[in-house]
């Protein structure tokens, strides 16, 4: 079996991602943290990017101080029309309502009021880099994408050019953070704060208005608003647009990292338990088909990253011990697709924020004869030109002469009594994308209305 031998990573990185992990076991053995006890500055673990020369998608984790090692503005400084215009929300693409939506917000730092055009501007290019990979190619018109204003004193972010450059920036972002050149921080806080002024959000974007190569991957949930994690990217530099991406396949698609460190301690063989990630496992191809585990069903099939799927060895930062899908995707390597399993994974993640239906006529009274039931089914956007598939059922029971519509009055119901009636819209998505029977169960919505002669 083969796979490409990659640079080791820096020692020290993976010496903090050990630790990082070590702390993190430690605190949930501990259980609760006493008042005496807890951190004075809360550390947040975040990924690091792979070296700007090589095609690496990351180089493991550290932890990085939740306010950053950089001051972010307070506001108090900017002039009148400057706070007119900080926190200043856009629906830059809108699909629909955000409870049926998978909400984007993307906050830019490093922006000053002159420069907001440039910033929408950069968001939409990224948008459209992010949304040509699949699947989001095929799914873009499951998302709204939000832009929040932030106003900064300066122009650039701290740490570009050189270490030694310091910005009165909104955010704080700042490079050279953990004393990793290409390690773009942002002060979370702060980050929230304007995340906060968004209706919804479910994932978060932070752009850097710098050309320099750099991200980070903030991928722990939201307790208090919900998003999923946060990428940081810089807003002119191509390749780290590719580190956002690969940061969506933890934060959205819950996949591993499926690197790893040829030649570096306690990286040689991995011997714990099986993975809870899809896309990583302890089994061989044929211990997998054998017990039918993981992507067995995807084995043997030829994968858009290249090659087909097996069970490749080497993943989760570890040499051996650990098998990935593919040899070479997005999870591993900058600029190449997701694989297949990592495709039915990022769709599940999708359904898990966004509905298929949405009710366009009130589902709070009765219909009667004169009145039509309409919904909105988004369209899918694939080569294939796939539609997801509508079925209409009456009490249970489908209508099949509706199916495909959209809206559909209550008089062609030809209800045969007086009694109140359920009436049910359907989407279901059959994407050949996914083939996990649990997976495929949550790809459909329905909508329903009471109606009456």
């Amino acid at each position: 079996m083969h796979h490409v031998r990659r640079p080791a990573a820096p020692r020290a990185v993976l010496r903090a991602a050990v630790a990082a992990a070590c702390a993190t076991a430690a605190l949930l053995a501990a259980g609760p943290v006493r008042a005496a006890d807890a951190p004075v500055a809360p550390r947040l673990v975040v990924e690091i990017p792979g070296p700007e020369q090589g095609d690496d998608a990351g180089s493991g984790h550290t932890r990085v101080p939740a306010r950053g090692d950089r001051p972010a503005g307070t506001g108090a400084r900017l002039s009148e029309a400057e706070r007119a215009a900080d926190g200043e929300v856009v629906k830059l693409v809108d699909n629909g309502p955000t409870a049926d939506r998978l909400d984007v917000v993307v906050v830019g730092d490093g922006y000053t009021a002159a420069e907001l055009t440039k910033f929408h501007a950069d968001t939409q290019a990224k948008w459209a880099e992010l949304t040509a990979v699949e699947p989001y190619a095929t799914y873009r018109n499951l998302f709204n994408v939000w832009t929040v204003d932030a106003v900064s004193r300066e122009s650039g972010v701290s740490g570009d050019p050189d270490r030694a450059t310091v910005r009165d920036t909104a955010l704080g972002a700042y490079f050279w953070c953990e004393e990793i050149e290409r390690l773009l921080c942002i002060d979370q806080p702060k980050v929230d704060s304007y995340v906060a002024k968004a209706p919804e959000a479910d994932l978060v974007i932070v752009l850097a208005n710098s050309a320099k190569y750099g991200g980070a991957g903030y991928n722990e949930p939201s307790a208090t608003l919900g998003y999923e994690g946060i990428s940081t990217a810089s807003a002119d530099n191509a390749k780290s647009g590719q580190v956002a991406i690969h940061e969506t396949g933890h934060s959205l698609g819950k996949l591993a990292d499926e690197y790893f460190y040829p030649g570096v301690p306690d990286y040689e063989k991995y011997t714990g338990p099986e993975p809870a990630e899809s896309n990583t496992s302890k089994l061989s191809a044929d211990r997998m088909a054998a017990r039918r585990a993981k992507w067995h069903r995807w084995l043997g099939e030829p994968s858009p990253d290249g090659g087909t799927v097996g069970a490749y060895e080497g993943g989760g930062y570890f040499v051996t011990g650990l098998y990935r899908p593919t040899d070479n995707s997005l999870m591993r390597v900058l600029g190449k697709p997701f694989n297949l399993p990592g495709v039915e994974a990022m769709i599940a993640g999708f359904h898990q924020h966004a509905k298929t239906v949405t009710p366009l006529t009130p589902t709070d009274r009765t219909l009667r004869t004169r009145h039509t039931a309409k919904a909105a089914v988004p369209r899918l956007t694939g080569s294939d030109g796939r539609q997801l598939a509508v079925r209409w059922y009456l009490d249970g029971r489908e209508v099949k002469r509706l199916a495909g519509r959209t809206e559909v009055t209550v008089a062609e119901l030809r209800l045969p009594d007086l009694r109140t009636h359920t009436l049910s819209i359907t989407a279901e998505d059959r994407t050949p994308s996914v083939r996990d029977p649990e997976i495929a169960r949550t790809l459909r919505s329905t909508v329903d209305w009471t109606v009456r002669r």
